[in-house]
């Protein structure tokens, strides 16, 4: 397995998130359609502080999320990773990932939920690992229980209905 800062998968490279990947956020955090999924639109400084936040999980935590271009033309395909979550007052890891609209519905979130999977059982020794979804995402839904995930329950986050899904190592 190669270093957690950048890995492959078949289609796929990935590097750790940084600042210099602010205007592909902004991209994405800007897409209504995108967004619709994933709480809303969010503005060039919420971006900023998503990226200030995810550094400070890295540095915290040895983990976080991880930017995907596809390894032909290296387009930006999305984000996706690992982050320390409180649901419900317990501390849990969520595997989480967002697509880039044109690159949905082509196995990429499987394909990075399958690689990120990987490094959370093999590189650090996770037990467990949830993942959470608007209860109308079920594109999303889909690649959960592609990757093994079993439902567990409906909850509020954010202020939303999402359902919420386990997997254990």
């Amino acid at each position: 397995m190669q270093s957690m800062e950048t890995f492959k998968t078949h289609r796929m490279l990935a590097e750790r998130l940084q600042f210099q990947h602010l205007n592909e956020l902004n991209r994405m955090h800007q897409n209504k359609q995108v967004m619709a999924t994933l709480g809303g639109i969010r503005s060039d400084e919420d971006t900023r502080l998503f990226i200030f936040n995810n550094l400070h999980h890295w540095q915290r935590y040895g983990y976080g999320l991880w930017v995907f271009r596809d390894q032909v033309n290296h387009q930006f395909v999305g984000r996706a990773g690992l982050r320390n979550t409180n649901i419900d007052g317990i501390n849990e890891v969520e595997l989480a990932y967002a697509l880039m609209a044109k690159f949905w519905g082509q196995g990429l979130a499987t394909e990075m939920g399958e690689k990120i999977l990987q490094i959370a059982w093999e590189i650090l020794n996770l037990q467990e690992v949830v993942c959470f979804t608007l209860t109308t995402n079920q594109a999303s839904q889909r690649v959960m229980e592609k990757l093994g995930f079993k439902y567990e329950r409906e909850m509020i986050y954010a202020n939303l209905p999402h359902l919420f899904y386990r997997l254990k190592a």
